[in-house]
């Protein structure tokens, strides 16, 4: 397989996504590859889940983040008694003509930052989520529509339960991707109280436009995957589904994802195909929370990825 970009594109791309880390450079000084599982998302129209202890930068990221792409930012911290209107908006009367006007929520914007999702009630994380996934919001039968870059980066905290409400099996099967940032390397933790890292509000430079951003997405779409790597994820789907280990293999849902996340890795690689190393280096993050052991935590990811090494071993790499 082809795996280089022409020339002009890859060139623009590999510049783009380079100045994009160097903007970023001053807030994040971490795994690198976290920083590609971001851009992966936003690159193929996807949402992620962060599942992280407080103060490791999460929100510095995303708004940072967004910023370089140059979308909207808005930020929900979600409590036990956040309604769905606090979140999709709804209709106010306005007393000066009688009629009641649609109010839009804090969801209609580029990048919404879902901060300790896990604490909102069942009926609050069904409402989002659903908004989430069909791009709209429907109030008094009234359709609205999201932002065509919608992107959602929800937190969860993994070792605080009390007082939570864990999120389905069906509902985390929406996350393109699932990952954790950790704590920060000792050098990285001492360069973070030196500088202007540690400022309320870093100055991260925007690189890049709404159409810049939607034309990368489109070039991400169109990515060559061929067959025999399609082929490959679904045989490590159906796999999974065959596990006895497992009450919950990946979804059909799960494997288009992965192929998505692949073609957009491969656009911040720097190549119009996809290559089998990007499908088995995204595997854990976009699979890991889809499966359900028969044993253990529901939560524990650690268990899936071992589950995940394993079935690998088991699909032989196509030739």
């Amino acid at each position: 397989m082809d795996s280089s970009v022409s020339e002009g594109a890859g060139s623009d791309v590999t510049v783009t996504v380079a100045a994009i880390r160097q903007s970023l450079s001053r807030v994040w000084l971490g795994d690198q590859f976290i920083l590609d599982l971001m851009l992966v998302t936003v690159l193929a129209r996807g949402h992620l889940l962060l599942e992280d202890v407080p103060g490791v930068g999460k929100t510095t990221l995303a708004k940072s983040l967004a910023r370089a792409l140059g979308m909207d930012f808005n930020r929900v911290q979600f409590t036990n008694d956040i309604l769905p209107a606090d979140i999709l908006g709804g209709s106010v009367y306005n007393p000066v003509d009688g009629n009641f006007n649609f109010v839009a929520g804090p969801i209609f914007t580029d990048f919404l930052l879902a901060d300790e999702i896990n604490r909102a009630s069942t009926r609050s994380q069904s409402a989002f989520l659903q908004a989430m996934e069909e791009g709209g919001v429907s109030v008094d039968g009234v359709n609205h529509v999201l932002s065509p870059l919608f992107t959602v980066i929800a937190t969860q905290n993994p070792i605080d339960y009390d007082s939570t409400n864990p999120l389905p099996e069906a509902q985390l099967d929406r996350f393109l991707v699932a990952t954790s940032i950790g704590y920060p390397q000792r050098d990285q933790e001492l360069s973070l109280l030196e500088g202007d890292r540690n400022t309320g509000d870093p100055l991260v430079e925007a690189v890049l436009g709404g159409e810049q951003l939607s034309a990368l997405q489109e070039l991400a779409r169109n990515v060559f995957l061929h067959p025999q790597l399609a082929q490959y994820i679904v045989d490590l789907a159906r796999l999974s589904r065959e596990d006895e280990r497992l009450r919950l293999g990946i979804s059909p849902r799960g494997s288009i994802h992965l192929a998505q996340a692949a073609r957009a890795l491969a656009v911040i690689r720097g190549r119009d195909s996809v290559i089998a190393e990007d499908i088995q280096q995204l595997i854990p993050p976009v699979w890991s929370h889809r499966l359900l052991p028969r044993h253990g935590r529901d939560q524990d990811r650690s268990a899936a990825v071992e589950l995940l090494n394993e079935l690998l071993q088991q699909v032989p790499l196509p030739r």
